[in-house]
């Protein structure tokens, strides 16, 4: 029974790589320039799109080797709006260069690739940003410091060590188990209808991801005050007693409506600019 098990497991290792796409292929996707440079590439309307469409390059050109047009359209499917923590980006390249291959094959249609993508993104954002950035970088800046203040010269090797081997080896396996992912589990998930209740319960969670972050990455503020004497209250107090980020949850709001009607995010932008200076110019705003 327990050689049969192996067996079954060792099966299944090699079936996860019967395509064009090879263990080596995923090693150097997870450190090659679009990998690394994830946040150097970085634009206000599709954020992380083109490094992760230069990160899965290699691999388009192999599965689409023989069909120009394919690739062209996989590579345009790949430019747009992408955003995640770093780390996991070779997670989600894995994922979709085995999703890739089977549309290559006409097994699969393109659409349901982008839908993946955005279903991992927000939830494996909260995780990777709340692990890799709020915890593992704030442990390895204190191991460093407290070695650097000794005078110790170890200090910033101790940090670059501490920080750099979990997010490389993250990299790297998260390639691989993504593709292996990708490979024994979407297909059946999809048939299932399982993938549209994962899609759906990512999506939940990425919402409530979204709702955090514009309550706490939204600063702004009504300081008009009203009312005289010992009973002066400001807008926004009052506004804080029906419901704390209030102001944020409207912004939202306006954002997703302009976006919904084709406004571009480069508008926005400015008009943001310019509504923040001049509420703060004539105190409208704080």
């Amino acid at each position: 029974m327990e050689a049969m098990m192996m067996t079954s497991k060792l099966n299944q290792q090699v079936d996860a790589y019967q395509g064009n796409i090879t263990k080596q292929d995923l090693t150097r996707m997870a450190v090659n320039p679009g990998a690394l440079g994830m946040e150097y590439s970085w634009n206000y309307p599709k954020q992380m799109s083109v490094p992760f469409c230069l990160m899965l390059n290699p691999l388009l050109k192999k599965i689409y080797k023989d069909d120009p047009k394919g690739y062209a359209e996989a590579l345009q499917r790949h430019l747009e709006f992408f955003n995640i923590t770093m780390y996991f980006a070779p997670f989600v390249g894995g994922v979709v260069a085995s999703m890739e291959e089977r549309v290559a094959k006409g097994e699969m249609a393109p659409e349901a690739i982008n839908q993946v993508k955005a279903a991992l993104m927000g939830p494996l954002s909260g995780i990777g940003d709340s692990l890799f950035l709020g915890t593992l970088r704030v442990i390895a800046a204190a191991v460093g410091i407290s070695l650097a203040v000794n005078g110790n010269p170890f200090g910033p090797i101790a940090f670059l060590l501490i920080y750099n081997i979990p997010t490389f080896l993250t990299r790297v396996i998260g390639a691989h188990k993504g593709y292996e992912l990708g490979v024994s589990f979407l297909t059946k998930a999809q048939e299932s209808g399982l993938m549209d209740k994962v899609i759906y319960a990512a999506g939940i969670i990425g919402v409530m991801v979204i709702g955090a972050m514009t309550v706490t990455m939204t600063s702004v503020s009504i300081p008009i005050e009203f009312g005289q004497g010992e009973s002066v209250q400001t807008i926004q107090s009052v506004l804080d007693g029906i419901l704390p980020g209030t102001l944020a949850l409207i912004a939202l709001g306006l954002y997703y409506w302009a976006l919904t009607k084709k406004v571009s995010p480069m508008v926005l932008i400015v008009i943001t600019m310019v509504v923040g200076v001049l509420g703060a110019f004539t105190g409208a705003l704080g």
